[in-house]
């Protein structure tokens, strides 16, 4: 480890490739995330906008967190739908888990599906820009209009499309 943050941790790998040459890469260690493809009863999705400073955007995605310590992925998914949506869901299912960029990063994703949303709380309001419900139609014509970026959102969006749409 050559440098631990807040969110992150950076590993120096020393390993040998397949024809014995010793390689040295650097890995961003990452604490696991759970995202959420939440569903309202009409069949709208709901969009969280946020600032997203790594790329210099403000991007449309999916509601999604890192793992605290200890933390089950589950619970990190129902924590973050309540706090960037507001809402919590009687249907939870697991759609699938992904490495987001595992050329140079452990950052393992689980995502969830949540139907059947109903409004609980009050979304924090501090890092979320905006929320906005879409219809499914939309999001895939977003997406390939470039108007949706984030990997999680479009791995979530077109599983469910292609599996429940």
């Amino acid at each position: 480890i050559v440098f631990s943050g807040r969110l992150l941790r950076l590993a120096i790998d020393r390993s040998a490739q397949r024809g014995g040459e010793l390689s040295e890469r650097e890995v961003v260690l990452h604490p696991g995330a759970a995202a959420i493809l939440p569903v309202l009863p009409d069949g709208r999705i709901l969009l969280v906008q946020q600032d997203r400073p790594a790329v210099g955007e403000r991007l449309w995605e999916i509601p999604a967190g890192k793992l605290e310590p200890g933390e089950s992925p589950d619970n990190c998914a129902r924590r973050e739908l309540r706090e960037e949506t507001g809402h919590d869901a009687d249907d939870w299912r697991k759609l699938c888990a992904i490495y987001t960029t595992p050329g140079f990063s452990d950052e393992h994703i689980t995502i969830y599906l949540a139907r059947h949303l109903r409004p609980v709380s009050q979304r924090d309001t501090a890092e979320i820009a905006a929320v906005a419900a879409v219809a499914p139609e939309e999001i895939e014509q977003r997406i390939a209009a470039g108007a949706i970026v984030d990997a999680k959102t479009i791995v979530a969006a077109l599983w469910y499309l292609r599996r429940f749409g």
